[in-house]
This record gives structure tokens, sequence and C-alpha cells, in this order.
């Protein structure tokens, strides 16, 4: 099993979960959040902000600002996990900065609380 926690603009989400439902992931978790990524700012400039030059914290700007996003996750077999990232890719995908990244992680188990299946069984 793998988790599948893909970051994305929140004007893709209704795409997204749609695209995920249409891969055969029905069960997913979403959550807000804030960030940016690393292009949006010279990483020296955010240096001198974050040790307090008050010159620097000022030509961040709108630069240095967190952007709202969403975080989806999803734990799929292993052999589902290609066709998950390729429909999130292609439902989020525009070629400009702030498309997101998509990470997969290895699970070792997962339990169902209400009937206490395990592996593959609890997610299906």
């Amino acid at each position: 099993m793998k988790e599948v926690m893909a970051v994305v603009r929140i004007n893709k989400m209704n795409q997204t979960k749609q695209a995920l439902t249409d891969a055969g992931v029905d069960a997913f978790s979403a959550r807000e959040a804030l960030g940016r990524g690393k292009g949006f700012a010279n990483p020296r400039v955010l240096e001198g902000a974050e040790q307090g030059y008050e010159e620097a914290a000022a030509v961040l700007g709108e630069k240095g600002k967190l952007y709202p996003k969403r975080i989806i996750t999803a734990v799929v077999d292993d052999h589902h996990v290609d066709q998950v990232v390729q429909a999130l890719i292609e439902v989020n995908q525009t070629g400009l900065p702030g498309d997101g990244k998509i990470f997969v992680m290895p699970v070792k188990d997962a339990i169902r609380v209400r009937t206490a299946e395990t592996g593959v069984s609890a997610i299906s």
C-alpha cells in the first residue's frame, strides 16, 4: 500500500475529486493549507527576513506571502498508484508555477476500526 498526498490549487478541488473518483479512489481526505514553492522568493531575502532585517522583509512583499492550497491524501494499493498519480497530474497540470506537488509514501498497514480488517481489505 502507498499513501498518495497531493498539494493542489483550491480552484482545482472539484476536478481533482472527480478525477480521483474516476480513477477508482472513493475514499480520501482533504484539508486546507497555506504554502508556497521555492520559486516565489529569493532564499537570501527569506533568510534576511527571518533574521529580522526590515529591508529584506520589505523586499518580500507579495512574493513572501503564503498561498491557499488543498492537501489531498489517499491510501491505495500498490498497483493503483500510477493510475492515481496520472489522474492527479492530468487535472492539475497548467504548466504554471503553483501547480502543486504529489508525494508517494509507503504505508506499512491499515486497519479499519469498525471491523478490525487489516491490509488492503481495510482500504477497499
